[in-house]
């Protein structure tokens, strides 16, 4: 079973046990349910704007989704063995972000850090959620849309936000980024 397909089992899992069905599921997250659908059957693995929306709705925390084992204090991920988890939802875009997860395994966590290659895109779709998220650029340079304001940040820069507030991070100057992130959203 890969990646998708575990993702999707557990969404199922957890809205049937909600005595949900897709549509209600799909409106309470506000998302579309055919999104839904496809990602229950695993064709489709979601955004992590999506992916929170629907833990969120589901009552889980983002890891929930995401982990696939318990591992013990402390969870070291080592550079060399990091791996892409997730893939872009609209499929094998590059033009997408790439999840690399870290702290996949901490079953009693309360953030969700990251390492995320960014690749150039036109696409811009603010997204908002509840919590707060937490980014340092690695490589490149990213544009932070947050509510109406622009931001331009390089290599080192750090920036610290309320994910209410609609947002979006994308690559800068058509170059790919690379960013560590955490986001934590509250129980």
């Amino acid at each position: 079973m890969n990646i998708s397909e575990k993702l999707g089992t557990r969404v199922k899992l957890y809205r049937e046990k909600l005595g949900l069905s897709i549509e209600e599921l799909a409106k309470n997250a506000g998302v579309d349910s055919a999104l839904v659908s496809n990602i229950e059957e695993g064709n489709t693995y979601p955004s992590i704007n999506v992916l929170v929306k629907l833990s969120r709705s589901l009552g889980q925390r983002l890891g929930t989704f995401t982990d696939d084992q318990f591992r013990e204090d402390p969870v070291i991920v080592r550079m060399d063995e990091r791996h892409e988890d997730t893939l872009p939802h609209r499929g094998m875009n590059p033009n997408g972000y790439h999840y690399y997860l870290l702290g996949k395994g901490k079953t009693d966590r309360h953030m969700d850090p990251f390492f995320i290659k960014i690749e150039p895109s036109e696409d811009v779709e603010l997204s908002s959620h509840e919590g707060e998220e937490f980014i340092i650029v690695v490589s490149g340079e990213i544009v932070l849309r947050y509510g109406q304001n622009k931001y331009h940040l390089k290599e080192g820069d750090s920036v610290y936000y309320n994910s209410v507030v609609p947002h979006h991070v994308g690559a800068a100057n058509d170059s790919t980024a690379s960013i560590y992130a955490v986001v934590y959203m509250p129980a």
